[in-house]
């Protein structure tokens, strides 16, 4: 059950980090003349990209990471936090192949290995728990 509930949250994560990703081009579409569609063209455009620009894959992996998480943790028994903590590290270690391949700024790389995975998978699986707590009802 635990491998499902990774591989489900895994899967969740994937498409909301896409979905984040493809959005973000349609909202803050990248210089003109970058090409953010290749690993050559990202390479190139990162070191000169605004920090802005740079918003959009941190929102992408933390959203990710806080999806898969919250899913993992919701489709294991209650008080099992190890979907969740597999889904942050499985997302942790492909942001830390991306910050060995593409040249992003060195605060960026730090803030989104620091924040956007483990924490946000913390608080994905402490956000699923408290949504399985009975609610009191009103008098």
């Amino acid at each position: 059950r635990l491998m499902a509930a990774t591989v489900a949250g895994l899967l969740l994560g994937a498409m909301v980090n896409s979905g984040v990703l493809a959005a973000g081009v349609r909202l803050l579409p990248p210089p003109a003349g970058v090409d953010m569609g290749s690993m050559a063209g990202l390479q190139a455009a990162l070191p000169h990209l605004p920090a802005s620009q740079l918003l959009t894959p941190w929102l992408a992996h933390a959203l990710g990471t806080f999806c898969g998480a919250w899913l993992a943790s919701r489709l294991v028994p209650a008080g099992k936090w190890q979907g969740a903590l597999l889904v942050g590290l499985a997302f942790l270690a492909g942001g830390v192949m991306m910050a060995w391949q593409l040249p992003a700024p060195r605060w960026f790389e730090l803030a989104d290995i620091a924040l956007a995975y483990l924490p946000v998978a913390g608080l994905g699986h402490l956000l699923a728990q408290r949504a399985r707590r009975p609610r009191a009802k009103a008098a």
